[in-house]
């Protein structure tokens, strides 16, 4: 049988919001720290957006066999996370409620071992269908983790945080704003 390879990532808005969180969060730490730590916050906001960028750079592969959660090899050496499962292994999909009223999956195999099903994938209903066409699991019912919406007001509110932090830096830079030392 032909194997087919589906590969899933985290979804553009998500992985967009959470980098955009993190620069309007860490990038005035450097203009802010005393001259002592400034040196070691301009090395440190590279190397954060580094292991961000790693940490959202998950895949979902679906193929005939299974599915498998992991990192790409740039990064896999450093998170050395994921999973890989056969559909044969499959038995149910289980249903936990997050303590933010939410609700997550796990896909629970005949050893009762369990696995989270990544729900912030781009993609997902295509994801959801190839898992139910490939095993026994049923994912009627199965949704996103959080509603586009939460992503889009985050993602607004950082930029808003970069816009603001930017003329902030500008206004000081042209002498409009002086800081007190």
């Amino acid at each position: 049988m032909n194997e087919t390879n589906h590969r899933f990532q985290l979804s553009p808005l998500i992985r967009g919001t959470l980098i955009t969180v993190y620069l309007a969060l860490v990038l005035p730490l450097p203009a802010l720290a005393t001259e002592s730590l400034r040196l070691w916050l301009l090395a440190a906001v590279p190397m954060g957006l580094l292991i961000v960028l790693a940490m959202l750079s998950e895949q979902v592969t679906v193929t005939n066999s299974g599915i498998t959660v992991g990192h790409p090899s740039w990064c896999s050496w450093l998170l050395r996370r994921g999973w890989s499962l056969n559909w044969t292994e499959m038995k149910a999909l289980v249903p936990v409620g997050t303590s933010q009223g939410g609700k997550v999956f796990y896909i629970t195999t005949h050893d009762q071992s369990q696995r989270l099903l990544p729900q912030r994938l781009e993609h997902f209903d295509r994801f959801l269908d190839l898992i139910q066409s490939h095993s026994s699991l049923r994912t009627t019912g199965v949704g996103r983790l959080t509603p586009p919406w939460t992503y889009q007001l985050l993602a607004f509110l950082a930029a808003l945080m970069l816009v603001g932090e930017l003329s902030v830096a500008f206004a000081v830079q042209q002498g409009l704003i002086t800081i007190p030392s």
